[in-house]
């Protein structure tokens, strides 16, 4: 690999385990860290982790023997540190913080099964993790071995999946998939292989990171026997990127398996411009495209890890002209409630007419781009792709709009409210004078002039 090589280390705790122990997850996994004794031989603990590694109804802990020795002991501000040993700032709550922000549970069908977006389904396989990251969107399920899923589960998913056609992505995750048994993990990769209309699986995974060992040329070659298979990993800081990580996404690379990255922001970690210039840029080192930076949930106990909209904006004008395109991350918040991922991006468009528009670039040079003062549309009549789309269910949103399917998207309780309490009356009895001409089911009103008089 070309430039300076990526750190390798293990701290001095391990210093007498065998290689083939060391190099072998389930090791790593049997050995992991989680009370204040055991990482307080590792590193030496803060005042405040502590407090939190005493207090009762924390968050799962747990660290891997790899992950933690990247930790560097002497400083306390870490930024793996500040993602895997929890300190006293989780306890502390915050204005809107929520048990499921996200509101996963309310979109699910089925346990377990979310279904938030017209084609692609996320499918929660476990709730168990390599290591626990201490801003985790799902903590309120993972980690938590009463709330795992059963077999019983696993079949629900299943029969939604094969009685719901829009459907052609689906997402494992969980916690991590890459934790499961292989056995299992195959079977429930193998089982979506076997309904027609699901074409792409994902994983998303952070074991690549916690645990670069579990990806292993077995793993590589059972992924690649149920292609198109995509993996996105998660990395938030350019010390979780050593030579144990490159050569796992080596392997996955070469088992045809394309990766993506996806980092949250959190303060104390990565909520620098030049932090995230030197983390895109060793990704892609590693053949990882950066995917999504998230803006932190509000989800509880991650309050101190938040920042402030305004700082991912200005990480993404660092970014934006300042490194390769492919680098640049879409930076997105996640809704609360619910509402899906938000795309948030510093604004380049600067003023518009009706037929040109203004522009600026990362430098602030300004230009304008003509618009055609003619333009012959495209003609959905008699496109095949348009008589054939793939169905979305109350789902088309603003794209419905502009492919004429209605003419607005009204609040919950719209017509109730502007009905003032009134019932119907001679005025509005007849439906039929609000249907927009050729959009929807919207029909020619009596006043049309025949075709052949227009």
């Amino acid at each position: 690999m070309s430039g300076t090589a990526f750190r390798s280390q293990r701290a001095a705790a391990f210093a007498d385990v065998p290689q083939a122990q060391w190099n072998d997850w389930r090791w790593q996994l049997s050995h992991r860290l989680n009370t204040a004794e055991e990482i307080g031989q590792v590193i030496p603990l803060t005042e405040s982790e502590q407090r939190a590694l005493s207090s009762s109804g924390l968050f799962r802990v747990d660290i891997t023997p790899y992950f933690i020795s990247l930790i560097d002991p002497q400083d306390p501000n870490d930024p793996i540190r500040r993602q895997v040993i929890p300190t006293a700032g989780e306890m502390v709550p915050f204005t809107s913080m929520m048990e499921d922000s996200l509101a996963e549970d309310r979109h699910s069908p089925v346990p377990g099964l979310v279904h938030r977006y017209p084609d692609r389904v996320l499918m929660l396989v476990t709730t168990q993790c390599a290591s626990y990251c201490r801003y985790c969107t799902r903590s309120r399920i993972v980690g938590d071995p009463t709330a795992q899923f059963s077999r019983t589960d696993y079949d629900a998913m299943f029969a939604y999946l094969e009685r719901t056609p829009q459907v052609r992505d689906v997402l494992l995750s969980g916690g991590d998939p890459l934790t499961l048994a292989p056995k299992l993990l195959e079977s429930l990769i193998a089982r979506l292989r076997t309904i027609p209309h699901i074409e792409i699986v994902r994983l998303g995974t952070r074991v690549p990171v916690f645990m670069p060992m579990r990806v292993d040329d077995e793993l590589c070659e059972m992924l690649a026997r149920y292609h198109p298979v995509w993996m996105n990993i998660h990395v938030n800081h350019s010390n979780e990127i050593t030579e144990e990580l490159a050569g796992a996404t080596d392997r996955l690379t070469r088992a045809g398996i394309p990766l993506g990255n996806q980092s949250v922001l959190l303060a104390g970690v990565n909520d620098c411009p030049h932090i995230q210039r030197r983390l895109v840029q060793d990704l892609v080192r590693i053949r990882v495209r950066p995917y999504y930076l998230y803006q932190c949930d509000e989800v509880e106990g991650a309050g101190h890890f938040r920042t402030p909209v305004g700082k991912g904006i200005e990480i993404l004008e660092a970014l934006r002209g300042h490194t390769s395109g492919f680098a640049v991350p879409q930076y997105v918040i996640d809704a609360p409630q619910g509402g899906g991922k938000i795309p948030i991006s510093p604004n380049y468009l600067v003023s518009m007419s009706d037929h040109k528009i203004i522009l600026r670039n990362y430098e602030g040079f300004i230009t304008t781009y003509e618009e055609p003062i003619e333009y012959t549309a495209h003609d959905p009549a008699t496109c095949k792709y348009c008589q054939a789309k793939r169905p979305e269910p109350g789902q088309a949103g603003i794209t419905g709009l502009l492919d004429g399917e209605r003419l607005t998207i009204e609040p919950q309780g719209f017509e109730l409210v502007h009905g003032r309490g009134g019932g119907q009356h001679r005025l509005n009895q007849d439906s039929g004078k609000w249907d927009p001409l050729g959009i929807g089911s919207g029909k020619p009103k009596r006043h049309t002039l025949p075709e052949a008089d227009l």
